[in-house]
């Protein structure tokens, strides 16, 4: 018989391999694949070559085949990193965010990232990142409002017939 090719194999091998990652249910399979190879007499190093795995992560599927049975393939909870902050802080942090930064002594008149990580620093001990802090809104239910810019020594009324959409409930001029 006559063997067979793929075209663009390796274009080809990235598709199957983000295919496999798109769901648990192929990450399951594919894992059981693994494991039918290895328990065919194949080494953990040609497994993973072969899967584009490290050789290490098909160790650890056998262990954990080995502990668990199939169940030990399935995709587990993770718990992640705990929080920096008890209930009781991300209340507080809360009730805090309901004011203005200038009631604690920051230099901003609007919450952001940098300016929760400042307050955070300064009233709870907690260093937090920007970003970090930006979920943090998210996760509370808060969303980012950035005030439009205003040149200071604008007159009102020619600024607003020179915008390019109306005030609400004015029909545009032509």
């Amino acid at each position: 018989m006559r063997k067979l090719e793929i075209q663009d194999a390796v274009v080809m091998q990235l598709a199957i391999r983000e295919e496999i990652n798109r769901s648990e249910e192929a990450r399951y399979d594919h894992r059981l694949h693994g494991l039918l190879l290895v328990s065919s007499g194949r080494s953990c190093n040609e497994v993973g070559t072969l899967f584009g795995e490290a050789a290490t992560t098909v160790q650890r599927w056998v262990r954990r085949f080995e502990e668990s049975g199939f169940a030990g393939l399935r995709e587990g909870e993770r718990t992640g990193r705990p929080r920096s902050l008890d209930e009781r802080s991300w209340r507080r942090i809360e009730t805090d965010l309901r004011k203005s930064p200038e009631a604690f002594g920051l230099q901003a008149n609007l919450w952001d990232g940098p300016v929760l990580s400042e307050h955070l620093q300064r009233n709870y001990g907690i260093t937090l990142g920007v970003r970090q802090c930006q979920r943090m809104f998210r996760q509370m239910g808060f969303r980012l409002r950035k005030p439009r810019p205003q040149v200071a020594q604008s007159d009102p009324l020619a600024v607003s017939a020179a915008k390019k959409t109306a005030a609400t409930g004015k029909a545009r001029r032509r």
